[in-house]
């Protein structure tokens, strides 16, 4: 089966041996999501709904690289590092799924960078 690496114009580096993305039988499959800049530094530290916002924007990003839209996410799985940050997660979460929303999981982990609140991997089947 092939499959192509999506990296959105303007992304820098991964921290680790990754792609932002990987797209394979239309399905998109996007990389834990991290609230970095484009030199893997933590955006809006203490903020877990900006934090949030800008982990789903990448995640978009990542999507619409390859073809699809945030309608074409079936599954997201979330880590976040203080169950205190839930509510204000899900409230963004909740913009972004506006509609029938994706199967999800969510667990409160330590993340790579101790200022990162929030971490979200995502799978879209786009059909392409």
């Amino acid at each position: 089966m092939p499959k192509k690496a999506i990296i959105p114009a303007g992304s820098g580096v991964p921290i680790a041996p990754f792609s932002p993305g990987t797209l394979a039988d239309g399905i998109v499959y996007v990389s834990g999501t991290l609230p970095f800049d484009k030199h893997n530094q933590v955006v809006f530290p203490g903020d877990a709904a900006a934090q949030t916002r800008h982990v789903l924007e990448t995640i978009k990003n990542v999507i619409e690289t390859a073809g699809g839209t945030m309608d074409d996410v079936t599954f997201n799985s979330i880590f976040i590092t203080d169950w205190n940050n839930y509510a204000a997660i899900n409230q963004v979460y909740a913009e972004y799924f506006p509609g029938e929303k994706p199967a999800r999981y969510c667990i409160q982990c330590g993340l790579v960078k101790p200022e990162a609140l929030v971490e979200i991997a995502s799978v879209a089947h786009i059909g392409k």
